[in-house]
């Protein structure tokens, strides 16, 4: 294929290689050979590194077959396919009349409105998120469709972006993107730690956890986080630092992505302005982001502020939920006997207030007596010296609510007296809903 045995280019340049992907089944058969011919032939092994992949089986962990009719066409995935014509395809086949009874019978179970069009990048970021050293991939269907929704979610992303950056953007280098506030700050070294972990990911193989920082990324901190934070500003004058941070925070994912998700990538890249001095024409033969690149955005002083303040927001945002708060902007006092955590949260005031969707926000110390103890008043604990409390009146009504956590804590109630399954986080569990339940049920019966 290279030539040999003519000393042409592509054999100087393409051999020897440096990786061989492929399956363990394959190892002796094939793998063997070509080591062993390839020396024999050159005097050099084809390869110094072999890379095995796992098995792909269904859902259900079964190996696919056709008798079984559990076989995925990953062009089936990518463009979708009724359940007809999956019906169509098996009666195509050879199968036994008995055997094609069961085939169907498992694409009606598994497949009852067919397989929804996915995508080839979903297809493909959903492989590279399953763990391949040593174990076996069970694909679900269900798991390339949740991953095409994170790829609708990359394109809104950076839609919204290239809409908040207007006509006339031209981006900073790099290099030159130091910028001041915090929030800032903090995205800019959450996507270092990402190029970081990207890098040691690929180089160690440990694929599905490259994706998984991006996916991460992407979803919590991007959009979820400073996406939100920054809408508010984006909608006034602002300052050209948020506007670069968006930019680069979008150009670096998608660079990032760009091997999971090629065509995506692609299309987003290229409606991104260029810099000033221009770029390359295309997003996969662009530079792969690197730690060198990124080193200037070391911030830990804002990355361990922001991880306190988030436990604020995450606590606000339960006691919204266990109230029934869905657009009141309710007054909070937030009391921290702690110097270094108010001077976290003044740090990211605004971000703050954003994210909790929160109206006349209060800091204090410590005090002998804290604000909000009476009727009325609802009470978050962050931490054993962070306490949040927060003002229902006008915006409650206990006689609308109680019966409805009654009847809830009777439901809850009732599914611990029955199989009780483990649960990821403690907050998930029965018990814990069963005690904020009583406890935001307590509160209301103060202000009856």
């Amino acid at each position: 294929m290279l030539g040999w045995p003519e000393q042409t280019k592509d054999l100087e340049e393409f051999y020897p290689n440096s990786l061989l992907e492929t399956g363990s089944d394959l190892l002796f058969f094939w793998v063997a050979r070509m080591v062993m011919l390839g020396e024999q032939l050159t005097g050099q092994l084809p390869f110094r590194e072999v890379f095995l992949h796992s098995m792909v089986r269904d859902a259900h962990g079964r190996k696919m077959s056709k008798s079984l009719g559990n076989v995925l066409d990953p062009l089936d995935v990518m463009t979708g396919i009724s359940l007809e014509n999956l019906r169509e395809k098996l009666k195509e086949g050879n199968l036994d009349p008995r055997e094609l009874k069961v085939a169907e019978s498992g694409l009606v179970k598994d497949y009852p409105h067919g397989i929804p069009e996915c995508g080839t990048d979903a297809l493909r970021f959903a492989l590279c998120s399953h763990r391949v050293q040593g174990d076996d991939i069970n694909l679900d269907v269900a798991s390339v469709l949740a991953v095409r929704h994170f790829c609708n979610k990359v394109w809104n992303g950076v839609k919204f972006t290239l809409s908040a950056l207007g006509e006339g953007f031209t981006p900073l280098p790099m290099a030159e993107l130091r910028p001041q506030d915090p929030l800032d700050r903090w995205l800019l070294d959450r996507l270092r730690q990402v190029t970081e972990e990207c890098e040691k990911k690929l180089q160690d193989y440990e694929i599905h956890q490259a994706t998984a920082a991006i996916h991460t990324f992407w979803l919590k901190n991007y959009c979820d986080v400073y996406v939100e934070a920054v809408k508010p500003l984006l909608k006034g004058p602002v300052g050209s630092d948020a506007k670069q941070v968006l930019y680069w925070g979008a150009e670096q994912t998608l660079r990032l992505l760009a091997p999971f998700t090629p065509y995506l990538s692609e299309e987003l890249w290229q409606r991104l302005p260029p810099a000033a001095s221009g770029r390359v024409p295309s997003v996969c033969v662009a530079e792969y982001p690197s730690p060198q690149c990124t080193a200037h955005w070391m911030y830990p002083e804002e990355a361990q502020h922001f991880d306190f303040v988030f436990s604020v927001i995450r606590t606000l945002r339960r006691m919204r939920s266990d109230y029934n708060l869905t657009k009141a902007r309710p007054q909070v006092f937030i009391c921290c006997s702690q110097e270094e955590d108010l001077i976290a949260l003044q740090s990211f005031l605004s971000p703050l207030q954003t994210l909790s969707l929160l109206g006349a926000l209060h800091l204090s110390g410590p005090s002998p007596e804290e604000p909000g103890d009476g009727p009325g008043w609802a009470l978050g604990i962050v931490t054993d010296t962070c306490h949040i409390h927060m003002n229902l009146k006008g915006l409650v009504d206990p006689s609308s609510e109680l019966p409805k956590l009654q009847a809830k804590l009777k439901k809850i109630e009732k599914q611990l007296k029955g199989k009780v399954k483990e649960y990821e986080t403690e907050e998930n569990s029965p018990e814990m809903k069963i005690s904020r339940i009583r406890s935001v049920m307590k509160t209301l019966e103060r202000m009856s």
